[in-house]
């Protein structure tokens, strides 16, 4: 596990000496520098490979140019050296991708009738092949067959989606694409494609964000669903991570960091608007009523809310404040910082929220909950303070 320490201030109390800090340094910059590395390399291969597709917008011109780039960039893995390696992945991939989104493109613009079955063909074709490789290609070959796997399940997804599936069959497809994103990720030991695959997995229950002119929004019609959906998955995840190897761990408290924040969301949402649960799931929906039944519509709606199990969005808001401050307390009991800064910063979206929108002209809730913030604060000095009596020097020392 990571853990944040003040180097300077361990060299000074002797537990650390000048070497060991500068170990730590150089691999803390490699680190960042790797990620920086990773970022620009994975946005100029796509940006590249997108760009030259509609810059040459002919399918054999695409297919010719694509090959040729992942030849040579073959050629350059293979009998190139270590130093140039970068250039003959890019190459290779941008060929690669040129090859299978061509295809792509050229499916679902003049193939609309065949393109879902192609497409779910083709790239699992390409993803299974390319992962069958990437088990046994030396280890040069490693970020090409891993790359044209992930390429190969995207298209693959894309064709699976195309089957426009809904209601139930909809969260099936959801939950495939969550699951196939999630095991390629470990496989691969990427942790980026394992976060990703929160996206569809909160999609079951259809929370999500879109997109207009200038604006970005959130949305969960299901905010409760949601949350008690995100939170097994964070509370299954952290209990299996301290319990499994360390390679796919780490995959695992991606995923609980990802899912932690949707579920913030999802009580944002609630803390604003509260929820009748179920509404969206197996209540009435006025697509099934049609426009020239709009009455018989809210009749139903009615007849639903009767019996319906309602939250109020102040009760979602005190709720939120409580359990954003119980994880703060064990996040940094537990030294889980990930955990911390997130739930430090939810809370304070939370504060500047319902400062206008449910408390603005309650003051009294804002003195309460002062008043009930300072014991709290106690309780956890005390807490902090009996485990700093229990761990001895000696034990300590036997933890490292």
């Amino acid at each position: 596990m990571a853990y944040l320490a003040n180097t300077d201030q361990l060299l000074s109390d002797g537990i650390l000496n000048p070497s060991q800090v500068k170990e730590i340094q150089i691999r803390s910059r490699d680190t960042m520098i790797t990620l920086a590395i990773n970022l620009f390399l994975t946005g100029g291969i796509l940006a590249a490979t997108f760009g030259f597709i509609f810059w040459l917008a002919d399918p054999l011109s695409v297919a010719v140019t694509g090959g040729i780039a992942l030849v040579l960039g073959l050629m350059l893995l293979l009998r190139g050296a270590d130093r140039f390696s970068m250039f003959g992945n890019a190459a290779a991939l941008i060929g690669a991708g040129m090859l299978l989104g061509g295809a792509t493109f050229e499916l679902v613009d003049n193939y609309e009738a065949i393109a879902a079955w192609a497409m779910t063909g083709l790239g699992g074709a390409a993803m299974i092949g390319s992962y069958a490789l990437y088990r046994k290609v030396p280890e040069g070959l490693g970020f090409l067959t891993g790359a044209i796997t992930l390429m190969g399940a995207a298209i693959h997804l894309g064709g699976v989606i195309g089957f426009e599936f809904e209601g139930a069959g909809a969260m099936l497809f959801y939950l495939y694409a969550a699951g196939l994103t999630f095991a390629l990720g470990i496989a691969l030991d990427v942790r980026l494609v394992s976060a990703l695959a929160i996206v569809p997995f909160a999609q079951v229950l259809d929370t999500s964000t879109t997109y207009w002119h200038a604006s970005y929004a959130f949305y969960s019609y299901e905010s409760t669903l949601s949350i008690l959906q995100m939170g097994s998955l964070v509370a299954g995840f952290t209990w299996l991570a301290s319990r499994i190897k360390p390679r796919v761990g780490r995959h695992l408290n991606i995923a609980v960091m990802l899912a932690f924040i949707v579920m913030n969301l999802c009580f944002l949402v609630g803390s604003l608007w509260g929820d009748e649960v179920g509404r969206y799931m197996w209540g009435p929906q006025y697509r099934d009523f049609g426009y020239q039944n709009s009455e018989a519509y809210h009749a139903a709606l009615d007849a639903f809310r009767e019996t319906a199990f309602t939250i109020s969005e102040e009760v979602y808001s005190v709720v939120w404040a409580l359990l954003l401050m119980g994880l703060i307390a064990w996040s940094a009991m537990t030294t889980r910082r990930g955990l911390f800064n997130a739930s430090l910063t939810f809370l304070g979206i939370h504060a500047y929220t319902q400062m206008f929108e449910s408390f603005a002209d309650e003051p009294m809730a804002y003195a309460l909950g002062g008043l009930a913030a300072i014991p709290a604060a106690w309780g956890l000095l005390q807490a902090n303070s009996w485990m700093k009596a229990r761990e001895t020097p000696t034990q300590v020392a036997h933890s490292k």
